[in-house]
């Protein structure tokens, strides 16, 4: 294995995170696949397991502004002229501290034409009996004030069955209905009535859904979790806390290649495009830093 890649372990869990975008490469809970993997080498697939930093989700045409001044990110998805998924894909990763059931790795985002502010970001794993925990922190090191916001990448797989045969569970109320070419924000919209309503677990069929939810329902710790179930009765559900009052669910739709693989979860701090709308986005000012943090686990019946 190469020394980019951090295997951990801890009871019928085990995981891989590698130092490629401080992504999760592998999530097993007594051999069964929790996530959908990639490879050692080559680039990461469909942004799988990566760490979504300083924006998740897309920027419409890359350009937004901040305290009077423009920026222009690199345009990545050029089928529909946006900045996705943030800075943190490319930068360079480095092992912070390891043990048998944890790995923290750490990036820099530097100030420049995409972006006002200088920051570190920090990615912590650790393998728990009730799963895995992960927790990326944000620092402003530098001297100004920065926009910030984050989600992870995970896609997640209930079992052996094809994904149009596990059932769903997304305890949200709203979800943000999006252009149809570019997947940017038109208006909230309730669930009631809509084949997104996915409050009460339900079959997921044919339904394609790459959109934002919100207005998320909390238990009495503040957690919300998406759950997945496959026909077999295996399971996996990520769970998150108030910090993320958003969650994208995307059911791997694609025109060509291997489609529907895994399910998509991405609790999100913020909606697409909120560099420009300014919806919830978090203001880092010199000094400052931000947490937020999800849990993967293996669910059974």
């Amino acid at each position: 294995m190469p020394l980019t890649e951090h295997s951990i372990r801890f009871g019928p869990y085990s995981a891989i995170i590698t130092e490629r975008s401080g992504a999760l490469r592998e999530l097993t809970y007594g051999g069964r696949d929790l996530v959908v993997g990639f490879g050692a080498d080559g680039p990461i697939p469909d942004y799988r397991g990566v760490v979504c930093a300083p924006w998740p989700n897309r920027v419409a045409g890359g350009r937004y502004t901040h305290g009077g001044r423009t920026f222009q990110a690199v345009i990545n998805e050029p089928e529909r002229n946006t900045a996705l998924h943030g800075l943190v894909l490319d930068a360079p990763w480095t092992l912070v501290k390891r043990t048998d059931s944890s790995v923290t790795l750490r990036c820099h985002v530097g100030a420049g034409p995409a972006y006002p502010g200088v920051l570190t970001v920090t990615a912590s794993y650790e393998l728990l009996a009730d799963g895995l925990h992960c927790a990326v922190t944000a620092a402003n090191v530098g001297e100004t004030p920065a926009p910030y916001g984050v989600c992870p990448h995970p896609y997640l797989v209930a079992g052996p069955a094809p994904l149009d045969e596990w059932t769903l569970e997304v305890p949200a109320g709203e979800f943000l209905e999006v252009t149809p070419d570019r997947l940017l924000p038109r208006q909230l919209r309730t669930v009631v009535g809509h084949e997104f309503d996915f409050r009460i677990e339900r079959g997921l069929g044919a339904v394609r859904i790459d959109h934002a939810f919100t207005g998320v329902s909390r238990n009495a710790d503040g957690l919300a979790a998406v759950r997945v179930f496959d026909p077999s009765g295996t399971g996996v559900e990520l769970e998150w806390d108030e910090r993320c009052p958003w969650v994208q669910i995307h059911t791997a739709d694609k025109p060509v290649g291997p489609d529907r693989l895994g399910l998509a979860v991405e609790p999100m701090t913020c909606p697409p495009d909120a560099f420009n709308s300014r919806t919830d986005v978090v203001e880092l000012l010199p000094g400052s830093s931000h947490e937020a943090g999800w849990t993967i686990r293996a669910l059974g019946r």
